[in-house]
C-alpha cells in the first residue's frame, strides 16, 4: 500500500491501485482519464480536492460505479483516514483491490451499504 496517494478525487483508492507505480493522480497529467473525467473536471471547478469534499449526492462518471461512489459516502460518513486504515487492514488480510485488470474483491456488490460494511469488516 502507498498510503501517501491516498484516495482520487472520484473515491477510488490510488494507494493500493494497481496502476500507481506509473500513475501520480488526478492532477498529475498521467492519470488516464486526465483530460475526459467529469469528476476531475467538476471537483477542481469547485476547488475541491475530492468529491467527498461536495455537499451534493452526485452520481456524475465514477461515480456512477458503486465502488467510487461507495468509498466517497464511506469518507463523508467516517473520514478519509479510517478509509485508509481499512484498505491496509483489509489489504493485509487478504482482500485484492485489483483481482483481474481493475476488478477486485470491492467490485463485486449492488448495494453500497453492504460494499460500506465489507470495506469495514473485510467480511462478506
Amino acid at each position: 500500500m502507498k498510503r501517501e496517494l491516498g484516495i482520487a478525487r472520484c473515491g477510488l483508492a490510488c494507494c493500493i491501485c494497481s496502476e500507481n507505480d506509473h500513475c501520480g493522480g488526478c492532477d498529475s497529467g498521467d492519470c488516464p482519464g486526465f483530460s475526459w473525467c467529469e469528476n476531475r473536471k467538476c471537483s477542481a471547478e469547485k476547488n475541491l480536492k475530492h468529491c467527498y469534499e461536495c455537499g451534493e449526492d452526485c452520481r456524475k462518471q465514477m461515480l456512477a460505479k458503486i465502488k467510487p461512489y461507495g468509498f466517497t459516502l464511506f469518507v463523508k460518513r467516517y473520514g478519509e483516514a479510517d478509509l485508509l486504515d481499512c484498505l491496509e487492514r483489509n489489504e493485509k488480510n487478504g482482500v485484492v483491490y485489483h483481482r483481474q485488470g481493475v476488478t477486485g474483491d470491492y467490485d463485486d456488490f449492488d448495494d453500497v451499504e453492504e460494499l460500506i460494511r465489507f470495506i469495514r469488516t473485510g467480511k462478506r
